[in-house]
């Protein structure tokens, strides 16, 4: 039994908004600014962590005394 024209018509506009709605997800999730703010919220966790926090305190107060007497000296 063949189709009407009609049918067919409807299927290719909804296939048509499917892909649409498709590329339209698949933008937002390849969005390349997605993905910076994810990396900055993943440090940002990291850096709150009271161990790591202490930790690069700890660093940076070294690496400074050296650098002092270093040019004190």
């Amino acid at each position: 039994m063949a189709r009407d024209q009609d049918a067919i018509e409807r299927d290719i506009e909804q296939a048509r908004d499917a892909l649409a709605d498709t590329l339209d997800r698949l933008s937002v999730q390849a969005n390349p600014q997605r993905f910076v703010d994810a990396g900055k919220a993943s440090v940002m966790e990291k850096l709150n962590d009271p161990k790591v926090r202490y930790a690069l305190i700890g660093v940076g107060a070294l690496v400074t005394a050296v650098v002092v007497r270093k040019l004190f000296k």
